[in-house]
């Protein structure tokens, strides 16, 4: 059976995900076995597994670290925000339910079975477990009904690492008042505590660091820098969305929906040379891009109703109108046709009209399509990005409708099929899907743009649309550069964390 170590935080966006995906790094380069888990994933990015199912991104980010295929037992739960209210409840990487969180809380017995069995089965299959809280764990009133932080603790007899976050300023009081909210069973499982995000002069920190130690009675075992580190984000917190930079050659703005899912799928787009990825919430904030991205969604229905009534989906209309490019994502594809239909009540229920730049009508089911997709661009392609053509990709499709091209129309004639599917979570496939027309794209594929030569054919299409010298665009081979990233966060870690305190910790265990 595997040793445990696990970390917590004093607060969300702490730097749980990371601090746990360099542990699985350092490890794994040690020579050990090592997997992520997290009982409960609250997060909007999700990933799909070659065996159809689904699970949050953050330990596919921890799985890749360690070096090991993402499996749903890294994950058993993962709670998808469908309004303020309600959840899409993934178990075991299917959908369980649709609930709000009072239903949840009195299905917690029934869920946290599956959480024993996917922990005890990961545990008996490597050498370490690296476990990750949520949130944080002193919220006194959700303790009785934890199950993913000191409830896993406990379960999975892991010590505990309590990461604060000094860059938001107050980590001493938070760590601090995080160990006295603990009941005494709690506060005596964790064996050390982490400052994260630290930028300075470390010799102004020690002082502080000694009184923190003569406060709580354990030992900090890591000040760990600020890094400027490029490796996927969880959720909703993360910094890409507010991020402000110097306009590059290239304006690539991605529409910032309230329940965007997935938007790992334009970072490949970032690391182009002169090319600035922006996230727009405002048609004040568009502006005139070379391209506009409309993402992924977990509500398509209400997030296109958002984006109609703050004036963002006219601002894409006259966009697309000027002969501009148009790319949508799942979600975004959806919205891009004439009708979305919801006879089941899966999102909002009823009929809407749909932004009408692709003749399709979406109808959702109550059945969820989760697989693994590769396949070719088809070989017409119009409009800008026709280089396109016969380019390989990869990546997974997650969606509860079903688009069809629309037999009536003045214009369908002229749409034709995006891509062609010729393989579905490992089985082979062939069948036409998304939908072109003019400078207009849409998929359902997720990651689609990861592969080396779609992202660079469609960067160079915007420099030669603004009679700029492509030469500077190259490829990016996206697996390769995250490994480079994930060793960076080991050595960063590495060098600022006392690792011999860390390996005595989990050999001790509690």
């Amino acid at each position: 059976m595997a040793k445990a170590i696990m970390i917590q935080g004093t607060a969300s966006n702490a730097g749980k995900s990371l601090l746990a995906a360099g542990l699985c790094r350092i490890f794994r380069q040690d020579g050990y076995s090592v997997a992520p888990f997290k009982a409960q994933n609250m997060a909007l990015n999700s990933f799909i597994t070659k065996e159809g199912l689904e699970m949050g991104r953050a330990q596919v980010v921890q799985a890749e670290a360690a070096g090991i295929e993402p499996s749903v037992l890294m994950n058993p739960v993962l709670l998808k925000p469908t309004n303020d209210m309600g959840s899409q409840v993934i178990v075991n990487g299917e959908v369980f339910a649709t609930m709000s969180a009072s239903v949840y809380y009195e299905k917690k017995r029934e869920i946290v079975e599956h959480v024993h069995r996917a922990y005890e089965t990961l545990a008996a299959a490597y050498d370490i477990i690296v476990i990750e809280g949520a949130g944080s764990p002193a919220e006194i009133n959700l303790q009785e009904n934890d199950i993913v932080n000191m409830y896993m603790a406990h379960l999975a007899k892991a010590p505990v690492l309590l990461a604060g976050d000094i860059d938001r300023g107050g980590v001493f009081a938070s760590l601090v008042g995080t160990m006295m909210l603990f009941p005494e069973r709690d506060r005596a499982m964790v064996k050390g505590t982490i400052i994260n995000k630290f930028r300075g002069d470390i010799n102004i920190l020690k002082p502080g660091l000694t009184m923190l130690e003569e406060r709580i009675g354990v030992p900090t075992v890591g000040v760990i820098p600020y890094a400027h580190l490029d490796i996927d984000d969880e959720d909703s917190l993360t910094e890409r969305f507010s991020r402000k930079g110097e306009s590059g050659l290239i304006d690539i703005a991605v529409i910032r929906l309230p329940r965007i899912s997935n938007f790992t799928d334009f970072n490949v787009l970032e690391y182009a040379p002169g090319v600035t990825l922006r996230y727009v919430e405002t048609p004040g904030e568009l502006g005139s891009p070379d391209l506009i991205i409309l993402p992924g969604t977990k509500n398509t229905m209400e997030d296109l109703l958002h984006i109609r009534q703050n004036g963002l989906e006219a601002a894409v209309l006259k966009h697309a109108a000027a002969g501009k490019p148009v790319f949508g994502v799942c979600g975004g594809f959806q919205m891009m046709g004439e009708e979305l239909s919801d006879p089941h009540g899966v999102e909002h229920g009823g009929r809407m009209r749909g932004m009408g730049l692709l003749p399709a009508r979406t109808v959702f089911e109550p059945q969820k399509t989760r697989t693994q997709a590769r396949g070719v661009f088809a070989q017409e392609i119009p409009g800008l990005f026709s280089g396109l053509a016969g380019v390989d990709f990869t990546g997974y499709e997650i969606h509860m409708g079903q688009t069809e091209l629309l037999s009536e129309g003045g214009e369908a004639d002229e749409t034709k099929p995006l891509i062609c599917v010729t393989e579905l979570s490992g089985k082979p496939a062939s069948q036409p899907a998304g939908l072109c027309r003019g400078n207009l794209y849409g998929s359902y594929i997720h990651g689609i743009f990861d592969a080396e030569d779609v992202a660079r054919t469609i960067v160079s299409a915007l420099y030669r649309s603004k009679g700029l010298d492509e030469s500077a665009v190259t490829g990016l081979d996206v697996a390769a550069y995250k490994e480079t990233q994930y060793d960076l966060l080991a050595e960063v870690m590495r060098k600022n964390m006392d690792m011999d305190a860390v390996y005595r910790i989990l050999e001790q265990g509690v």
